[in-house]
């Protein structure tokens, strides 16, 4: 019997409401914003002795959510041998990509073309290779950051459901991450073609990237762009976008590039910077 979250799900406007959300988050109104901040605070006990600003520093609630760390808050593991956190948050999944498909949960699977709107070519790089699905919870730092070092080959946006993406829509909503509306954002560096595809939610605001700004979600059409070689290049570490509010990444690697670290289990904490990889090809060309 499908339990009423996820019942409301199913008949709920996830855009309207989405943008609702973001009408609010984005509001600079000093009461509104002072009283949503603190209570999120004290809601999902955030810990702000690693933010760069004090809480009343924030012109926004968006701008809180999204608020950077002080330096060395993130300390980063070898990228010379690692592969990186891309994010803090929970490890949902890990694993292989067999058969197209990548392992959501409880029986439930999406495939890799679809995730990435429907792009055969790129999806057909990463059979037989690796995936990582990374789940942002509310009171985690909601930047995202390169898992190696690479050059951006091309981005979809790709238009979609906004779904809860936590472990109960997970395990109860089919193809869920090729579902939600997402950005699938192509590289190409030392350990061959990756993907980090950053994956929208129920209240989810907006994207952003620190390429093109503010991505216009809620749209209705798919929108492919390709890059230029070496036009945006990014080291390990570095942070590629952010989420306004909420949700998912999804690491794709080609098989024979890296290997998930034995003892990283679903339901782990990660945080961003840390190795969740070795690098078995830390000197090939890409």
């Amino acid at each position: 019997m499908t339990s009423p979250f996820i019942w409301l799900q199913h008949i709920l406007p996830h855009h309207a409401v989405s943008r609702s959300a973001g009408k609010i988050a984005s509001s600079k109104i000093g009461w509104l914003k002072d009283r949503l901040i603190r209570r999120f605070i004290a809601a999902y006990d955030v810990d702000m002795s690693e933010a760069a600003r004090n809480v009343d520093d924030y012109s926004s609630f968006n701008d809180f959510f999204t608020r950077e760390l002080k330096p060395g808050a993130r300390p980063l593991a070898d990228e010379t041998r690692n592969i990186l956190s891309p994010a803090d948050g929970t490890i949902s999944q890990i694993g292989r990509v067999e058969q197209g498909r990548i392992f959501q949960a409880k029986g439930r699977h999406f495939t890799a073309r679809q995730l990435l709107g429907d792009n055969e070519t790129a999806a057909r790089r990463f059979e037989g290779g690796h995936f990582a699905t990374v789940y942002l919870s509310p009171r985690d730092y909601h930047r995202v950051h390169m898992p190696a070092t690479g050059n951006l080959l091309s981005t979809t946006y790709v238009p979609g459901d906004l779904f809860s993406v936590n472990q109960v829509t997970a395990e109860n909503v089919d193809g869920l991450f090729a579902r939600n509306e997402r950005l699938a954002c192509l590289f190409e560096g030392e350990d061959g073609h990756f993907a980090s595809v950053m994956v929208g939610a129920m209240i989810v605001a907006g994207i952003e990237t620190v390429w093109s700004g503010l991505v216009e979600t809620h749209a209705p059409a798919l929108v492919r762009q390709e890059f230029s070689p070496n036009r945006h290049s990014f080291g390990a570490g570095e942070e590629m976008g952010r989420f306004i509010l909420g949700s998912t990444v999804v690491l794709l690697f080609e098989p024979g590039r890296v290997e998930w670290l034995d003892d990283l289990r679903p339901g782990d904490s990660v945080r961003m910077g840390q190795a969740i990889g070795k690098r078995l090809q830390p000197n090939a060309a890409a």
